[in-house]
């Protein structure tokens, strides 16, 4: 097919040297075709859109199952919860502790005025001390010890909630989206199906928004270059022809030889290079693969 559109494009643009031809340059046209595949496993529990129906960028078209998906994201939303609950109280485990060190630190305190006044002995300031250094390392173990416990916990509701947002992400990919605001060209699948991932689902293209590819002989580039202005001509089905306004996008670096098919000895000579033509299709009128002419 393609050989086909590119030998006609060449034989107009030999039958233009020759004078045959009203215009420049001929091609079809063409969009932009996005085709939309499904992300997630399951079954189809609506798909509302038909061939031919416009849609928007973002807009919900299709839902797959998602009923196992959101019972995972509760269970890891309780898991967590389970996590957060088993987090020590660290205050209060150490309020004991804390409060033993104090009663431990005014006793020391008092031996230590009893010493000085020679009305203790000096045994009882030294016990008094080492139960206070005794005290003040059973309060630092514990804190090290909760202090763990307690990270190890919160890095465990970290991984649970990074696995539930990977859930919500797949259960967010299981509401189709259309990429771009376009046409529906193709349906592939239909409501109560089952969908896999890359499984395609629809075909859209933004027909507003074409392009004519048209193909150019070596002379006449020098009459083209990226950004020009250009009419462009649609046939309408009769004898008469549709007018835009075009602008050249795209002009190909390469040249192209005439396809085999009809190269004679005079046309091997021939090379052409390809050129898009960006044409905003105001009417709606212009389709893809319909032929199209243009005037440089």
């Amino acid at each position: 097919m393609k050989n086909m559109i590119f030998a006609l494009a060449v034989l107009s643009l030999v039958a233009c040297n020759k004078g045959g031809m009203e215009h420049d340059a001929m091609g079809t046209f063409e969009a932009t075709e996005v085709i939309v595949s499904a992300e997630q496993a399951g079954r189809l529990m609506y798909f509302n859109i038909e061939e031919g129906a416009n849609v928007d960028s973002g807009q919900h078209v299709a839902l797959i199952d998602t009923v196992q998906l959101q019972l995972q994201a509760l269970q890891l939303g309780a898991t967590k919860e389970a996590y957060a609950v088993s987090r020590p109280d660290m205050a209060k485990q150490i309020a004991v502790t804390k409060q033993q060190l104090a009663k431990a630190e005014h006793e020391r305190k008092r031996y230590e005025a009893l010493v000085r006044g020679n009305a203790a002995n000096r045994k009882l300031l030294d016990d008094a001390e080492n139960e206070v250094r005794m005290l003040r390392r059973q309060l630092d173990a514990q804190v090290s010890q909760l202090s763990n416990t307690t990270g190890s916990l919160n890095r465990q509701m970290d991984a649970a909630e990074i696995q539930r947002r990977q859930v919500i992400d797949r259960l967010e990919k299981c509401r189709v989206k259309s990429p771009i605001s376009g046409t529906v060209l193709e349906k592939y699948a239909e409501a109560g199906e089952y969908a896999t991932p890359g499984k395609p689902l629809f075909k859209v293209a933004d027909i507003t928004d074409m392009v004519l590819r048209a193909y150019v002989t070596a002379p006449q580039l020098t009459s083209l270059k990226i950004g020009q202005q250009v009419k462009v001509y649609a046939d309408s089905g009769d004898d008469s022809m549709r007018e835009y306004e075009g602008v050249v996008s795209w002009i190909s670096d390469k040249a192209e030889f005439t396809p085999k098919t009809i190269q004679t000895r005079d046309e091997r000579a021939n090379l052409v290079y390809a050129v898009k033509i960006r044409v905003r299709n105001t009417d709606g009128l212009i389709k893809i693969g319909m032929y199209g002419e243009a005037d440089f």
